[in-house]
């Protein structure tokens, strides 16, 4: 029997499993190249009216630092001034009223983390051979999502009124 086969089988799967990808998502390129996402682009400087320095406003900003939120907020016809009061935007104040009227748990990010963490790690148990890359995101998942024709053929059991869904 010729060993030479059996020998390159053993060494493919050696270096498949020398494999140091730990998240569910592939998305890694290889390239250390900076981030265009991350980069936001300062305002333009301009002369001002007066060269009178204003007083100082503890806390405040320069009007060229960059406010994504109020530029699109300008840029869709709005006023960055009154929408945001408080970190809220005005017109959803009352839904987080509401939705907050049970309390907030303050670490729900911290508990979020650490739920889908440990769901990511029990998925992720059958990754250590992985010879295509493939993305585990959605199978780790697949347990907790709706379906939603189901759903549909649910409440039409049950007699709600449901709009008609596209076809599948």
């Amino acid at each position: 029997m010729n060993a030479k086969p059996v020998l390159a089988c053993l060494a493919l799967l050696a270096l498949v499993a020398c494999n140091d990808n730990d998240g569910l998502r592939n998305l890694d390129n290889g390239l250390d190249g900076p981030d265009e996402f991350a980069v936001i682009p300062f305002k333009p400087l301009t002369i001002p009216d007066t060269l009178a320095l204003p007083p100082p406003t503890p806390g405040g900003s320069n009007i060229t630092d960059p406010n994504p939120a109020a530029d699109a907020t300008v840029a869709l016809g709005g006023s960055p001034a009154a929408a945001f009061a408080g970190g809220v935007p005005a017109n959803d104040a009352a839904l987080v009223n509401y939705a907050a009227r049970n309390g907030v748990d303050p670490a729900i990010r911290t508990t979020l983390a650490q739920e889908d963490a440990s769901i990511r790690a029990g998925a992720s148990g059958g990754q250590w051979f992985n010879p295509l890359g493939r993305d585990l995101y959605y199978p780790a998942y697949a347990n907790q999502s709706l379906d939603a024709y189901a759903e549909l053929a649910r409440f039409q059991a049950m007699g709600v009124a449901v709009p008609t869904p596209p076809p599948f």
